[in-house]
């Protein structure tokens, strides 16, 4: 029986993705775990897995295919020994399909690392929602088609065993788990939430358009990205309560601090010669001192979901990098138990490969908190909008010379405003005031930071 090959879903929410291109064509013959197409999303450039066995025997959708729907077919396959001329002819006519493509994954990243739905700010794109996990913490991997299954079964995905490659959960397992009556999802998950408001609709396309005299304008269709910022926003400030602080910090002695550690890096041999192993940016202590502050004041390291508090054990920040018509947040992981060196090589590592489309899910997704920094434009302060699930967002204006008193004295100091938006459903003011009082007190104490 002919095998239909559909549009993978890389998130619950994911509604179309571009084939960017096939890397095999009809007659090939494919098997499980082989690497068939590419997709294009609004971050990065995905590869697709077939699941099972056969041949090729008709493409359906060709290369270069923008806004293709998810669960639409894309090639039929057909099974060993079976006529691939009579398959092709089926036209995708086939009973429901017995397997899909397999879930995207981030190029050059382990066939096992799940994409899951992409992030996006107000500074930087904003995490989502997880995989479901089991409750040792493992991600579960399950084939589009059996999510969908289990959804509408009302079964819980971390209570059923997969049979798939690797351990992924397929249709066949969750048929199984249905007709035992097993993996029942609870009423209510604890990591759900309440449901995103609907989007509020402003004037049609067409009453704005009329406002412009024909032929001043052009239009540039809105890609993945720009549809991924547009509702991840909205739905932020429609959901959440925010509030913010601002605090000046000196930064007189990380300013000192910087200098003398970028003149002592040490030096590593490459093809241009003898360059710093590191070079640090202020950012790189921005970044170190959110997470040592959130460490100082772990209830404020939370996210919020319509159950409970979700207290992160570690600060996972998040950092705004610009990319070509869009915003992307790169994760620095435990970022509070890392050097500033560590840190400074792994932001601008990811800051390249986000701007090239190479990032892995798992390195933008997530995150307990974000730095957002516009002070190299000469901007002197901002707001920006919480990245949920995160409960906080720290924007910083740039390092401006003024007059400080110091021990009864007035003199030049250089001071940088940051600017920090909480979601009051999990911070409080005088708990948002703690934390940033923390960090203010690491920025101007940067030593501290060095051990």
């Amino acid at each position: 029986m002919p095998i239909n090959i559909t549009m993978p879903a890389l998130s619950p929410t994911m509604e179309e993705g571009n084939l960017s291109k096939w890397l095999v064509k009809e007659g090939d013959k494919i098997g499980p775990g082989d690497v068939i197409a590419e997709i294009e999303t609004d971050k990065a450039t995905m590869e697709v897995e077939a699941v099972d066995e056969g041949t090729v025997a008709k493409i359906v959708v060709p290369a270069g295919t923008e806004g293709v729907k998810v669960n639409a077919l894309i090639a039929i396959l057909a099974e060993e020994g079976e006529d691939v001329k009579a398959a092709a002819a089926s036209g995708g006519d086939a009973p429901a399909p017995k397997a899909e493509a397999a879930p995207a994954k981030a190029e050059a990243a382990p066939a096992d690392k799940a994409a899951e739905k992409a992030p996006v700010a107000d500074q930087g794109p904003a995490p989502s929602t997880p995989a479901p996990k089991s409750q040792s913490g493992e991600r579960i991997f399950a084939s589009p088609l059996a999510r969908r299954l289990a959804k509408e079964a009302g079964l819980d995905l971390t209570a059923i065993s997969g049979s798939g490659p690797k351990g992924r959960i397929v249709k066949s397992d969750v048929e199984t788990a249905k007709s035992s009556g097993g993996a029942k999802a609870p009423a209510a998950a604890a990591a759900g939430g309440a449901a995103a408001p609907a989007m509020a609709k402003g004037p049609s396309d067409d009453a704005v358009l009329k406002l412009f005299a024909e032929g001043s304008y052009e239009l540039l269709p809105h890609d993945g990205m720009r549809k991924t910022i547009a509702a991840r926003l909205t739905e932020s400030t429609q959901t959440v309560p925010a509030y913010t602080i601002s605090m000046e910090c000196s930064l007189d002695a990380l300013m000192k601090l910087r200098g003398e550690i970028n003149a002592s890096a040490p030096t590593k041999k490459t093809e241009k010669g003898d360059v710093p192993a590191f070079k640090l940016s202020v950012n790189d202590f921005i970044i170190k001192a959110m997470a040592l502050a959130l460490r100082d004041v772990p209830m404020a390291n939370a996210s919020w979901t319509s159950t409970a508090r979700v207290l992160h054990k570690f600060s996972d920040v998040g950092v705004a990098v610009s990319i070509p018509d869009g915003l992307i947040t790169p994760i620095v992981r435990k970022a509070e138990t890392k050097t500033l060196s560590a840190i400074s090589n792994e932001v601008k590592d990811m800051a390249k490969r986000a701007r090239d489309k190479k990032l892995k899910p798992e390195e933008y997704q997530g995150g307990t908190t974000s730095v957002s920094n516009l002070g190299m434009f000469g901007v002197s302060s901002f707001t920006s909008i919480v990245n949920l699930p995160q409960a906080s967002i720290v924007s910083i204006g740039a390092g401006v010379e003024k007059p400080v008193v110091k021990n009864g004295e007035i003199k030049v100091g250089t001071v940088m405003t940051a600017t920090f938006a909480f979601d009051h459903r999990v911070i409080d003011g005088a708990l948002g005031a703690e934390l940033a009082a923390a960090f203010k007190r690491h920025i101007e104490n940067p030593m501290g930071m060095l051990v």
